[in-house]
């Protein structure tokens, strides 16, 4: 089994389980999607970040 970074998104608090240990809320994935040139999308995700 592969463990992976997480973060809860309600207290800020990094855990390698699907839910937060101090908040008992979903936790997602710590690491930034991967990088692809050939994104179709990447100028929307872009405006909407820095609008």
């Amino acid at each position: 089994m592969k463990f992976q970074l997480r973060k809860c998104s309600k207290c800020n608090q990094y855990t390698l389980k699907m839910s937060c240990s101090k908040c008992d809320d979903q936790t997602i994935s710590a690491h930034p999607a991967k990088f692809s040139p050939d994104d179709k999308y990447m100028r929307y995700r872009l405006a909407d970040r820095y609008s």
